[in-house]
């Protein structure tokens, strides 16, 4: 429904102009925006881009030498075996996020929703809390992979989830931690409550509480014209596209998008391949 051919070529003979400006109409006449972000959406903001093995070790070519991808750094076992060095990518990334101020884009989606007065909520697979550092409220965001701000017991020992305050410097050189955070219970090492690969101990009860607030927030907006803006996300983790996806059919609301590699989509919606920022800024042209 969403890939086919032929919509995919008729969406490619229209200009890009043409497309911010459905775009534009598309967010106008909605009554409620859903803002679903992926890795992408971060680049803008100067925040690593791990698309491939190729793109995690420009990222981080400290790894490139032990020949770990991705999937090898962000995975539980790193913590049971060696929290440091299972820290030493979490802790660098938890440092990169808190250094990292969200790009102009964050900014322009809030005052979308308070120019046409929206509701909104976002739906991201980020972990880095950049909405809510650029500003949006904790009961408008859900996490479907967690956040590396909030700590979980490695074990885990309980339930417990708990705020990142946590000071974590790393060694570049070896990628170790050189502080371990521990649980707040026990003595067992905490670990970030992150979803990672193969993850069997992930703490989900922060997220569930999201995915409910989620729910309520389209069943309230189910018979409204809703617009989805998605940015940054692609098809090797294609969480965010399903959610936007779904939304699109089963609430019959307009998908805008916003991709530079895989902006592919079919069924009335629109694509536009470029970054998050251009995108924004070329539908802000149009919504005059």
């Amino acid at each position: 429904f969403f890939t086919s051919h032929l919509a995919f070529t008729m969406e490619e003979i229209m200009s890009l102009s043409e497309r911010y400006q459905r775009a534009a109409e598309a967010i106008k006449s909605a009554k409620a925006i859903v803002v679903t972000a992926g890795a992408g959406m971060g680049v803008d903001s100067g925040l690593p881009d791990f698309r491939g093995d190729q793109g995690f070790w420009t990222a981080y070519p400290m790894y490139v030498r032990r020949g770990i991808n991705f999937l090898g750094a962000a995975n539980p076992a790193n913590f049971e075996g060696d929290p440091a060095f299972g820290w030493g990518f979490y802790g660098h990334r938890t440092n990169l996020a808190r250094e990292t101020e969200p790009h102009h884009g964050f900014r322009m989606l809030q005052d979308w929703a308070v120019e046409f007065g929206q509701d909104s909520f976002v739906v991201t697979s980020n972990v880095d809390g950049q909405f809510q550092k650029s500003g949006y409220r904790e009961d408008q965001i859900l996490e479907v992979h967690g956040s590396i701000h909030h700590l979980q017991c490695l074990s885990p020992c309980g339930n417990d989830i708990w705020d990142n305050d946590e000071a974590i410097p790393v060694d570049l050189e070896t990628m170790r931690a050189q502080h371990v955070p521990g649980c707040r219970n026990c003595s067992q090492p905490a670990r970030p409550n992150i979803l990672m690969f193969g993850d069997y101990s992930w703490l989900s009860d922060r997220t569930h509480g999201q995915e409910m607030r989620f729910d309520s927030f389209l069943a309230q907006h189910q018979h409204q014209p809703i617009v989805v803006v998605e940015m940054g996300a692609g098809t090797a983790i294609p969480t965010i596209r399903y959610m936007s996806e779904r939304i699109g059919q089963r609430f019959g609301a307009k998908v805008i998008r916003i991709n530079p590699r895989e902006a592919h989509i079919s069924g009335g919606h629109v694509s536009l391949p470029c970054g998050a920022v251009e995108g924004l800024v070329g539908i802000e042209g149009y919504l005059d």
